[in-house]
């Protein structure tokens, strides 16, 4: 199937009534998919580089019980966004871009999560505009605690030098040391790789003084390849020691958010209540 085939295909799979938003800015045009009580208490979800919101179809409803969602995909990424305007170079100008998002969507605030690349505009979000985020919620995040791992980095390299539907797909099997991943996943973050789009801004890690005034809940996926866990689990209890920290034993990074969804949830349910 082409790549917007397997979009829908995979957003099908939410199995709650979706709502496609267009929302036009300065740096083009954004697409969001809601769902969930039109009146419910707003959540924000950001997929990590390449793999598009529909990514989470297996969080997304079960958030929508009880809360308006919001999936975006990235303005500098994959996805339905296009950036037909000015062209984001710096963390400021994602920030810009977000908060453009959440005006046009009528959001004052919101809980915002993010999951990897995600989790990084989340996190560097909510130091810039707290008063925009209620509770901000990281999957497994990269360069917001501790770096990439130098394997990690080097395996990944060559898919983005030179991206392909094949270096994605094997990178992705190799990251989640062979286990099964969900096929409609695997194949829709393979035709991402191959879709036009504009270069993601390079992430810069918080200062330690930034990360000790939050207090998130970050899921850390135990077999994670980008990262040490128990390292990771160290740094935000260091930096940030009002953050919830739980660690998904079995999870590893790019099995996030789809194959862990229950878990998340049942921590989320408890600590994120409706107002």
């Amino acid at each position: 199937m082409s790549f917007q085939d397997t979009y829908d295909a995979l957003l099908a799979r939410w199995d709650v009534p979706v709502e496609q938003l267009e929302l036009t800015d300065e740096f083009g045009t954004t697409h969001v998919n809601a769902c969930g009580p039109a009146d419910g208490q707003p959540v924000v979800l950001l997929p990590g580089h390449g793999a598009t919101s529909p990514v989470w179809f297996a969080l997304a409803p079960r958030l929508a019980e009880r809360y308006r969602v919001y999936a975006i995909d990235l303005i500098v990424d994959a996805g339905r966004s296009t950036n037909s305007g000015r062209t984001p170079k710096t963390p400021a100008d994602l920030h810009t871009w977000l908060t453009n998002t959440f005006d046009g969507l009528g959001i004052s605030q919101a809980a915002l999560c993010g999951h990897s690349y995600g989790a990084w505009i989340a996190l560097t979000y909510t130091i810039a505009h707290p008063e925009r985020v209620e509770r901000l919620a990281l999957l497994d995040p990269t360069d917001c605690y501790a770096g990439l791992r130098v394997p990690y980095i080097l395996r990944a390299l060559p898919g983005l030098l030179r991206p392909s539907r094949k270096r994605t797909m094997s990178f992705l099997r190799w990251e989640t040391h062979g286990l099964p991943i969900d096929p409609q996943v695997l194949e829709l973050a393979g035709l991402a790789a191959e879709q036009p789009s504009t270069p993601f801004v390079r992430t810069k890690r918080p200062t330690d003084d930034q990360l000790r005034e939050l207090a998130p809940l970050v899921f850390v996926a135990g077999r994670s390849k980008s990262h040490n866990a128990a390292h990771l689990t160290r740094r935000v209890t260091t930096l940030s020691p009002a953050a919830t920290v739980v660690q998904l034993d079995t999870a590893t990074h790019h099995s996030l958010p789809s194959l862990h969804a229950d878990e998340v949830w049942a921590v989320w349910a408890h600590e994120l209540p409706t107002k």
